[in-house]
């Protein structure tokens, strides 16, 4: 007893001196997310019309005054002091008189001498889907603890969250997903004794046992049909280990993966010889925007951990039948491993079918630990690749969506510390061109300081899910899986 009052006590001391700590600067410098005189950085950056207030401060922390003027057109706003605090109708007022043109803005620093900068915000006539859901989950590497799954609204610094430990038992539970951007079809996992596939149709929830006897493992990664009738999924033995490499921490690999189709209507799990050889490992299955294509990932069997650093996987695709759910018998390669000398996952195409994001690694198929993951963007088009140097940096970037109108991605990001992964957004021209992204805004400027916590997968919604935590929780005790054959 008088140990846990101990404990108790040091965990109240921590917890006061970060209390205290949510109000200081935490300077720029190498090594760290805040390279800039400013935090977040919004220099330059092109923002949708409808994004909630860029709220941010400034690093230096012998800084005595500070000015900071915006104006468009008509409109001129001023903030006197370190942080800049929007009001929403003011914010609001300045970015409709900028839509599809820009905010100038001067900074006027003091700190010994006075310092003046210049710079724009970009403002877009090109709204974003208002919803974005992401998990919050701690860094770490075979445990998890206090999961969330919440769902944000972009137009203003509102959220819910839609499922969490508290109603669940501390269940682990796989990210949210959308199908193109739709808040009516989605699904995410509840994993373990009692959970299943939550999957989220026209506004009904129903908890899913995706397996049958043939399949190595339960569905891990997956997508939903353009129709709602069809999932494709891979199926994994997910093998995690200490990599001997310090800069890596942890490898994640698979040691067998295959691919199958649920079949929602009539509680059918398929299975077909040409993804499910074991001389092949297959992962990240996605629809093609017309779903008439399946993509995935594919890299020819290897014993791992002994060969991880060989494990290269390509882009493919196979046809897909919308009207039976079969997958074709030939791949086509998309993107080669073996050409590029890089591994890919993770592909999401557009929903307009022009492009396919994907990322790529020196390895490998599970990026979050790899410093040097990038995004690349392939025009479905034309065929031509666009290494999206304007957006990747010096920490993993993967774990993409798609705006419903193909105008936007979110990614997630490790840059700068290389620990939390936050989301940060681009938007994308006709000619593929993409923007400096941009952190989402946060109602408390120094709100990144104190957030510990990773957003893992982060998607966006075209409308709410409609569903929350407390109805989660409901349906993780009361309702049972329905089997799948």
């Amino acid at each position: 007893m008088r140990n846990s009052k101990v404990i108790s006590s040091c965990v109240l001391v921590i917890f006061l001196v970060t209390g205290c700590y949510s109000r200081d600067v935490r300077p720029a410098g190498d090594h760290t997310d805040r390279t800039s005189f400013m935090f977040p950085d919004y220099q330059e950056v092109t923002i949708p019309c409808n994004i909630a207030p860029l709220n941010f401060y400034y690093t230096d922390p012998d800084l005595t005054r500070a000015v900071t003027v915006f104006s468009s057109g008509g409109e001129s706003v001023t903030f006197r002091g370190r942080e800049v605090v929007w009001k929403e109708k003011v914010w609001k007022r300045l970015v409709a008189s900028a839509s599809g043109s820009e905010i100038e803005v001067v900074s006027t620093l003091k700190s010994g001498t006075v310092e003046e900068k210049r710079w724009k915000i970009h403002v877009s006539d090109d709204p974003i889907d208002p919803y974005l859901t992401y998990r919050l989950i701690e860094p770490g590497f075979e445990v998890w603890d206090d999961l969330e799954i919440v769902e944000r609204h972009l137009e203003s610094f509102e959220s819910k969250v839609i499922s969490d430990w508290r109603h669940t038992a501390n269940k682990c539970m796989n990210c949210h997903i959308h199908s193109q951007a739709r808040g009516d079809l989605s699904m995410f996992y509840l994993r373990g004794e009692g959970g299943g596939a939550i999957l989220n149709r026209n506004g009904t929830l129903r908890k899913l046992s995706l397996r049958d006897s043939s399949m190595i493992s339960p569905t891990v990664y997956g997508e939903i049909h353009p129709a709602g009738r069809f999932g494709v999924f891979s199926t994994n033995i997910i093998i995690p280990g200490m990599h001997s490499f310090a800069n890596r921490r942890m490898e994640v690999f698979d040691t067998a993966s295959d691919l199958c189709v649920a079949d929602f209507d009539n509680n059918e799990m398929m299975s077909f010889p040409a993804t499910a050889r074991d001389d092949v490992f297959e992962t990240f299955p996605v629809f093609s925007a017309d779903g008439k294509w399946v993509y995935y990932c594919a890299a020819p069997a290897r014993p791992v951990p002994a060969e991880i650093n060989q494990l290269m996987y390509s882009l493919v695709r196979v046809p897909f039948d919308a009207a039976t759910g079969t997958l074709g018998a030939q791949a086509d390669t998309v993107w080669s491993a073996s050409a590029h000398g890089l591994s890919v996952c993770h592909p999401k195409a557009s929903p307009d079918g022009r492009w396919l994001l994907f990322t790529v690694a020196d390895y490998g198929t599970f990026p979050i630990n790899h410093r040097e993951c990038d995004l690349r963007m392939l025009d479905l088009k034309t065929g031509n690749i666009f290494t999206l140097d304007e957006v990747n940096a010096d920490g993993s970037d993967t774990y993409h969506s798609w705006s419903s109108t193909s105008k936007w991605f979110v990614f997630a990001s490790k840059r700068g510390d290389g620990m939390f992964g936050k989301p940060w957004f681009s938007h994308v021209s006709e000619d593929g061109s993409v923007t400096k992204p941009f952190l989402l805004p946060q109602g408390d400027p120094h709100f990144y300081d104190n957030m510990l916590r990773s957003f893992n997968v982060p998607d966006l919604g075209s409308s709410s899910v409609g569903f929350d935590a407390e109805e989660i929780g409901r349906v993780w005790k009361e309702v049972p899986a329905e089997d799948f054959n």
